[in-house]
């Protein structure tokens, strides 16, 4: 048995990936676009997603870490299963053969690089579903500066809270420490809540909940967003200035309001 699914794999899940790769497989989405992605909104994200058919990519009701925090990276997944004697021995047994320190949930943090989003299956569970507490958390935050979804719950968040450059997404908090459960795979396909998530995929997370980006749609989310504010902004300025009415810009835009948009385009970007 592998911990990790081979890189080999990963490529195939994510063969419409366009972007380079990191050693494990998973899709690099270039940094630049991580940085742009942090102003879009899930409403943007979800249009275009929704557009190519990708309906099960949003998961809402969180509670968060560092509320108002914007979450951005490349997901590494991983999933957790209630414990079976049998099958804990096997794992057991095979993170030993590779090397493997500590506890399992520590396992998936040791493969984390920066800009990655922890992305765990932990089936909801709550209490004794702890899958980091301040120790890992700091862990967490020092190897990616982003943070971590969790379909689970946390621990020590009175500590977790004092840390700066990370935020969590999770099912809810709880004292326990993680028990009864089974790490069975990382950077494989995992389900949380409705989403369905692959390793690579641009996390989201905003104040509305967390949305999952493959790659060969990362591009194209970042530039419809960004063409949709620039007409948010260029309809609010013509607003205040009286020029059209609200029932003008709501609507499709006339010819005359595209060409006057092209035209403020073109001054603005000449600055």
């Amino acid at each position: 048995m592998q911990i990790a699914n081979p890189p080999e794999a990963v490529k195939e899940l994510t063969r419409k990936n366009p972007f380079d790769r990191y050693p494990d497989g998973r899709p690099r989405v270039p940094d630049d676009l991580l940085e742009r992605m942090r102003l879009v909104t899930t409403e943007q994200a979800w249009g275009v997603l929704g557009q190519h058919g990708y309906r099960h990519q949003f998961e809402g009701n969180w509670f968060c870490t560092h509320p108002g925090r914007i979450l951005v990276g490349r997901a590494l997944t991983a999933m957790m299963v209630p414990m079976r004697p049998d099958l804990n021995e096997l794992v057991e047994e095979a993170g030993k053969a590779e090397g493997r320190i500590g506890g399992q949930n520590s396992w998936v943090i040791d493969m984390l690089q920066p800009n990655d989003v922890m992305v765990v299956d932990v089936f909801g569970k709550i209490e004794n579903g702890t899958f980091v507490g301040d120790n890992l958390s700091t862990a967490l935050q020092r190897r990616t500066k982003a943070g971590a979804v969790i379909d689970g719950g946390i621990r020590d968040f009175q500590g977790i809270m004092k840390l700066e450059d990370i935020v969590i997404f999770c099912r809810g908090v709880h004292p326990t420490a993680i028990s009864e459960t089974t790490l069975v795979g990382i950077n494989i396909p995992v389900r949380i809540g409705r989403a369905t998530v692959l390793p690579g995929d641009v996390v989201l997370g905003t104040p509305t909940g967390v949305i999952f980006i493959p790659p060969h749609l990362v591009e194209e989310v970042v530039e419809r967003a960004e063409e949709i504010q620039l007409r948010d902004r260029f309809g609010k300025q013509r607003l205040r200035e009286g020029k059209y009415t609200p029932g003008q810009i709501d609507s499709k835009w006339t010819r005359e309001i595209e060409e006057d948009f092209k035209n403020w385009l073109r001054e603005i970007r000449g600055k």
